[in-house]
C-alpha cells in the first residue's frame, strides 16, 4: 500500500455522502456499513481502521479522544483520526479534501485533526 494518500474509514455517523463526494474525486473511502461493521464498538471501530491503514473519520470527539489517548500512552499505532463537526455532507468532504490534497498517509499516522 502506497504511503502516499490517506485511506478513510467513515465512523457510522457520519453521514454516506459524504463517501460519494470523496470517492467522485478519486480518494479510497470505506464506511462501516461497506466494511460490515455496523454497531461495531468504537475500541473495534478504531482497531479495525489500523487493521486496513485507514485514518479514521467520526462525529464521537468524547469517546474517540479517550481511545486515541489509550493508544499514545500505550505506543499503539493507528493511521489518525479526523473529528468532524457536524456539518453538510458536501461541507465535510470539502474539508477532508483540504486534508487528503495537502497530507500524506504517513503524516497522518498517531495525528489526530479536527474540521
Amino acid at each position: 500500500m502506497s504511503d502516499l494518500f490517506i485511506c478513510l474509514y467513515l465512523d457510522e455517523d457520519v453521514n454516506v455522502l459524504v463517501a460519494d463526494l470523496l470517492e467522485a474525486r478519486g480518494f479510497d473511502v470505506l464506511t462501516v456499513r461497506d466494511a460490515k461493521q455496523l454497531r461495531a464498538s468504537d475500541e473495534n471501530q478504531l482497531a479495525y481502521a489500523v487493521s486496513q491503514s485507514r485514518t479514521l473519520v467520526t462525529h464521537n470527539r468524547a469517546d474517540f479522544e479517550a481511545l486515541v489517548q489509550s493508544y499514545f500512552e500505550s505506543g499503539q499505532m493507528h493511521y489518525g483520526v479526523i473529528f468532524a463537526v457536524r456539518r453538510s455532507p458536501q461541507e465535510i468532504a470539502r474539508r477532508l479534501l483540504a486534508i487528503l490534497n495537502q497530507v500524506t498517509a504517513e503524516e497522518m499516522q498517531n495525528q489526530v485533526r479536527y474540521i
